[in-house]
């Protein structure tokens, strides 16, 4: 039987398989939705949900987790990635 990798929502904190999140990630550029899952950079995962969203951009978590502030652009491409 194959292992399904777990990752960790920073917003909700639970564990969920890695295909039921969104990677974010840090780079040189700037910050980036992963959906590839092997971009280079500092990531952290999101649980792919309107309302987890709402949250983490109401709180400012990715914002702490990223050590950076994040811009509405970024949020609305994930938003869409989302939906």
């Amino acid at each position: 039987m194959k292992k399904i990798p777990m990752r960790q929502c920073v917003v909700t904190h639970e564990k969920l398989p890695k295909k039921e999140l969104l990677r974010i990630v840090k780079t040189d550029e700037g910050i980036i939705a992963d959906t590839t899952g092997k971009v280079n950079g500092h990531g952290c995962y999101i649980k792919k949900d309107l309302s987890v969203l709402e949250l983490a951009k109401d709180k400012k978590i990715l914002d702490k987790v990223l050590e950076t502030e994040i811009s509405e652009e970024v949020y609305k491409e994930i938003e869409d990635i989302i939906k």
